[in-house]
């Protein structure tokens, strides 16, 4: 009897019925991301892995481009266990130099290029990075703080370098000209030159890794908020990759998907990259999501799989195309926010009436556990559900702060056990053994902070997060980083922030801020923004800044975050403050 069949016997799973005995009990191979993709790409070598603006590469030239790739990197020294990182939008050399990354043994340490650049050089520097792969639109962040790091070289990339020769010379006169780029040196290789220095390699440049070990670093909150560094396993990729293939049966060789989630977001890397190629998918590179064009790109693109944040598909049936055809849709997936009753509904309504054969399912994760871990579909896809665990994952309900199962029904902290649970926090013991621990049954399990119930068919709903998260279009912004950050301001003696309604994006973030003596809000308010745009994401700079004289306390002398929240829903979004 193998540990998954022991597993099976002692959790309860009462949503087993929704899968055969062998789904359930599938084995992870012992094998690197980049062997189990080509082991699809020797499989399906002539159809086409990677589409951008309609220039295509087949499976078999996207793993000669891997191949060159990594030839590339050892060239430059990098070695088995150095990080690498990977600040990039959708496009073929991230994609590609996340695999090549992975084939010589190092790890992909996936950041976001809007990052501010404290964050760059914090990312560089928590992780060790010794090289940087980048787009262009980064230089004037990185040129102030790469020196502070241990990168020795960065790979310059830009957007028109893998574009249709037209469109790149477009793109150049319009936008790549505006854009300040570094002079070809020592520290600073463009990618055709980089990709040049394969032709002169001639050493080894394969590692063989197995499924235990370290891979990927993509970045979240952790429990404290404070932005950490999530370790991730081969085995965590290829399981996900396996459970797409068991849950997404009506998916096949050739079929079409809209990469719209970036590659430094877990759903994005996860389930939008790695999974469609083990499918031996068509993947559309999306590396700018235009939300008025959203149509449009359906209908060049013709995909039978869109996946996205619901802002997303928002965005869809707010666009007036009568004409749009869906009827080949054969996958719509929301997750890496909640789907609103009403949107849920009006998303469908919408499919429907342009003769979509599918509703949409809505799926629940977290990038600890590589950002998809249930999803609703088929007969589990109950209307506000999140579904069913995928298979080989578990799911309970403990009370919060215990590790004491709760009845069915009850709500209770989610907890998560499977392959797709994450190695640990980067360099942080404490957070890694809050986050996962060993229950009395003696597996492992993740414990993630948020709010569910099970019903009696083992179907999952949500509630609601028991941290102060606050998710805007999909991106998780952390109050406290936040708070942090605007309380570097010399002006600034306290801030908190919370997140307040809006149209589009669901949630935004409101800071409110008290100033120390002899600071007026007139006079500091344009100094505070500037700072945050430095220093923290685009995505995650308050939305508005209220000026206080003081912050509502509690009983017990602490800030009232929840009073705070009141007053923030009330606020109108249709302006910046």
């Amino acid at each position: 009897m193998n540990v998954i069949e022991v597993i099976r016997k002692k959790i309860k799973a009462p949503w087993k019925k929704f899968y055969k005995k062998k789904e359930m009990e599938f084995e992870v191979p012992d094998i690197s991301i980049y062997q189990m993709l080509k082991n699809s790409a020797l499989k399906y070598k002539d159809l086409t892995a990677i589409n951008y603006f309609g220039k295509t590469l087949t499976y078999e030239e996207f793993l000669e481009q891997i191949d060159l790739a990594a030839r590339a990197f050892r060239s430059q020294g990098i070695r088995k266990g150095d990080v690498v990182t990977v600040c990039m939008p959708n496009t073929p050399e991230g994609v590609i130099s996340f695999y090549a990354i992975n084939k010589i043994g190092a790890l992909a340490n996936m950041i976001h290029p809007l990052s501010g650049e404290e964050e760059i050089k914090e990312y560089l520097l928590s992780t060790n990075s010794v090289m940087l792969v980048m787009i262009d639109l980064c230089y004037e962040k990185v040129k102030n703080i790469i020196q502070d790091t241990n990168v020795y070289k960065t790979i310059v990339v830009s957007a028109k370098d893998s574009m249709p020769f037209l469109m790149g010379v477009g793109y150049e006169v319009t936008q790549g000209i505006k854009i300040k780029k570094p002079k070809k040196s020592e520290s600073y290789l463009y990618w055709k030159d980089f990709i040049k220095k394969a032709l002169t390699y001639e050493g080894d440049y394969f590692v063989e890794s197995n499924k235990n070990s370290p891979a990927v670093i993509l970045h979240s909150g952790g429990t404290t908020g404070v932005p950490k560094g999530i370790v991730l396993s081969n085995g965590n990729f290829n399981a996900l990759a396996i459970q797409a293939k068991i849950v997404f049966k009506t998916i096949k060789p050739a079929d079409r998907l809209l990469a719209i989630m970036p590659i430094f977001h877990g759903f994005g890397l996860g389930v939008s990259i790695h999974a469609p190629f083990y499918l031996g998918m068509e993947v559309v590179l999306v590396p700018q999501f235009d939300a008025k064009k959203f149509d449009k790109l359906i209908e060049k693109n013709d995909p039978q799989a869109i996946l996205g944040v619901p802002t997303l598909f928002e965005a869809l049936i707010n666009t007036d195309n009568k004409n749009l055809d869906l009827s080949r849709l054969k996958v719509v997936i929301s997750g890496g926010d909640t789907l609103s009753a009403k949107l849920n509904t009006d998303i469908n309504k919408y499919l429907k009436e342009h003769s979509s054969p599918v509703k949409i399912s809505q799926g629940f994760g977290m990038t600890e556990s590589l950002a998809a871990t249930a999803l609703a579909f088929g007969d589990a896809n109950k209307d506000g559900s999140i579904g069913i665990p995928f298979p080989g994952n578990y799911f309970k309900m403990v009370a919060p702060g215990t590790q004491e199962e709760v009845k069915q029904l009850e709500d209770g902290e989610i907890c998560v056990s499977g392959p797709t649970v994450m190695i640990g926090y980067l360099n942080n013991e404490k957070e890694t053994n809050e986050m996962l621990q060993i229950h009395k049954d003696g597996y492992l399990w993740l414990h993630t902070g948020d709010i569910g119930y099970m019903d009696k068919d083992g179907v999952i709903f949500y509630r609601q997060r028991l941290k102060r998260m606050i998710i805007s279009s999909g991106y998780n912004i952390y109050p406290t980083h936040v708070e942090e950050i605007i309380e570097q301001h010399p002006a600034v003696l306290k801030c908190s922030v919370v997140g307040m309604p809006h149209k589009y994006k669901v949630e935004v973030p409101k800071a409110y801020i008290v100033l120390k003596k002899g600071y007026k809000a007139f006079s500091v308010r344009k100094s505070i923004k500037e700072h945050c745009q430095k220093n923290l994401a685009a995505y995650s700079i308050p939305y508005k800044f209220e000026f206080r004289k003081s912050l509502p306390k509690t009983l017990i002398g602490k800030v009232d975050i929840k009073k705070l929240q009141e007053e923030a829903k009330g606020v109108p979004d249709n302006e910046e403050g």
